[in-house]
């Protein structure tokens, strides 16, 4: 992203529609808030040539339409014409559109100028002579808001372009930063729509001021006068002193760019002391507000970073305490094959003990592995245990276990505990026990089943009244690792035992 060509950027832009449309909907509004003062710039001309004026007629109404027509060009041709001119997209409707915009624009501009440039009418010899050079003027003006309009574009995109480099700007400059080119692209944005609607020259020139030393202030402050400031015994009150120190140095400065835009000593003194006032009483506690909520979040996001840390070390001692938990019962299952004297089974059931203890040693602590290994690990484990039961008429062990071709991925040693309980509780050598294991995959879900019968444990048993961690610990890790994506239904009756789990891989 940040080795973006501008041709790629300008196939795809970054999405600030958004901004763009709020931005010129909330200048239009202000835009119209200024008719509501009762200052008319066009007055004196109409008392000059001796013409009757009318504020509604000849000021209030042609300015609202003017601004409504150019607002809602702006939208037509922003986020329509241009974008799929830029595309190539439908080309010939755009350009049509274009050349119907300058036209309509044109003329209604030349309308309303009849109505505000009415004292016109009287220093021409005919009507006709004051009318053509209304409208001419009209169409050059329309001709400036064409050009303007490109400017505009011109500067969009290369800021955008910029912004989207950020992260490579900010190795070199730290105080550029992603959003203090954001503030800079708006700021560009709204006093180049400011120029356009010509809401008048003091109110532009008041807002460009203040809305950049803001800015300004704000890198500044964020990235340099603030962090030095924390270090302090008071930390507000060397910020304060930092910030003033930098607008009294600033006050000359600034009131000498102020001259020639304002063209009043008087004016452009005063401005520049409004606008050190109002960065130091407004700018400067909000900068520091907004500083010390991020602190905040950075903090929190330490805490969460650190809760997250503790989750894994709990999901890692899970994985410990079921690892022995199966080395154990293969161990007692190889205990009682030896005692049989069958030397040809006590081989195999070490060599599975072997691929077991290989797939714990090596895998096991992996976050993910292949389904594929999981279910091998899961055969190994069934055949171990049916070593141990073949010699039993009574016991029945059905699996139906899909083979897994594709690289599907799993967290490992998540079946196996359902498994090894029902081993443990529904297998016994004098009555008729059973266990039927089913898995199979359809999409991106695996259905896993297991049947099992259940015998009462003897008194002597030591495990009588104990419950064990398999189930416990795997229940917790299918929250932790598998949260809205598993679900896992378990049944018991006084003679099976039933588990069924869905997993989404």
């Amino acid at each position: 992203m940040n080795d973006l060509t501008m041709q790629t950027f300008l196939e795809k832009p970054i999405r600030i529609t958004k901004v763009e449309f709020w931005a010129a909907t909330t200048i239009f509004i202000f835009a119209i808030f200024s008719l509501s003062t009762s200052y008319s710039p066009n007055e004196w001309d109409f008392k000059h040539e001796g013409v009757t004026y009318h504020y509604y007629k000849h000021y209030f109404w042609p300015q609202l339409l003017r601004y409504t027509v150019l607002y809602l060009g702006f939208l037509l041709l922003n986020f329509k014409v241009l974008p799929g001119i830029l595309k190539k997209e439908k080309l010939t409707l755009n350009l049509f559109l274009l050349a119907i915009a300058f036209s309509a624009v044109s003329f209604i501009m030349g309308m309303l100028d009849t109505y505000s440039k009415g004292y016109l009418l009287v220093k021409y010899e005919s009507v006709e002579q004051a009318y053509n050079y209304i409208f001419q003027g009209s169409f050059k003006y329309t001709i400036w808001l064409l050009l303007m309009f490109g400017f505009y574009s011109v500067i969009k995109h290369a800021g955008l372009y910029l912004l989207s480099n950020s992260t490579i700007i900010q190795t070199k400059y730290r105080i550029i930063t992603r959003d203090a080119l954001t503030a800079f692209i708006v700021w560009m944005v709204s006093v180049f729509l400011l120029m356009v609607l010509n809401i008048g020259r003091e109110i532009t020139v008041v807002w460009a001021i203040l809305s950049l030393s803001a800015i300004l202030i704000y890198c500044i402050s964020f990235y340099t006068l603030i962090p030095k400031s924390l270090n302090s015994k008071h930390p507000i009150r060397s910020y304060a002193l930092k910030v003033s120190f930098i607008l009294v140095l600033a006050y000359l400065p600034v009131a000498f760019i102020l001259l020639p835009l304002l063209y009043h000593e008087d004016a452009a003194f005063g401005l520049s002391f409004f606008n050190a006032a109002f960065q130091l009483v407004i700018t400067a506690p909000a900068v520091w507000l907004l500083y010390k909520r991020q602190l905040k979040g950075t903090e929190e996001v330490y805490t969460l970073k650190k809760e997250l840390g503790r989750s894994n070390a709990n999901l890692d001692f899970l994985r410990s305490q079921i690892n022995p938990h199966f080395l154990f019962n293969a161990l007692n299952t190889l205990y009682g094959t030896a005692l049989q004297e069958n030397s040809e089974r006590t081989a195999q059931g070490i060599q599975m003990l072997g691929d077991m203890m290989r797939f714990m040693l090596h895998e096991n602590h992996q976050q993910k592995i292949l389904l594929s290994r999981e279910i091998e690990y899961m055969r190994n484990f069934i055949e171990l245990q049916t070593l141990r039961t073949s010699a039993s008429p009574n016991i029945s062990i059905e699996t139906k276990i899909q083979d897994v071709i594709t690289d599907k991925f799993i967290a490992p040693m998540l079946l196996i505990p359902f498994v090894e309980n029902a081993f443990k509780h529904g297998i016994s050598l004098k009555h008729k026990s059973w266990i039927r294991i089913t898995l199979h995959t359809a999409g991106d879900k695996l259905y896993f089943d297991v049947y099992n019968s259940i015998h009462a444990k003897q008194e002597q048993d030591p495990e009588k009244d104990k419950s064990g961690v398999g189930l416990v610990n795997v229940k917790q890790r299918l929250e932790l690792l598998y949260s809205g994506k598993h679900e896992l239904i378990i049944r018991e009756t006084a003679e099976e035992y039933f588990v069924h789990l869905t997993v989404q891989l």
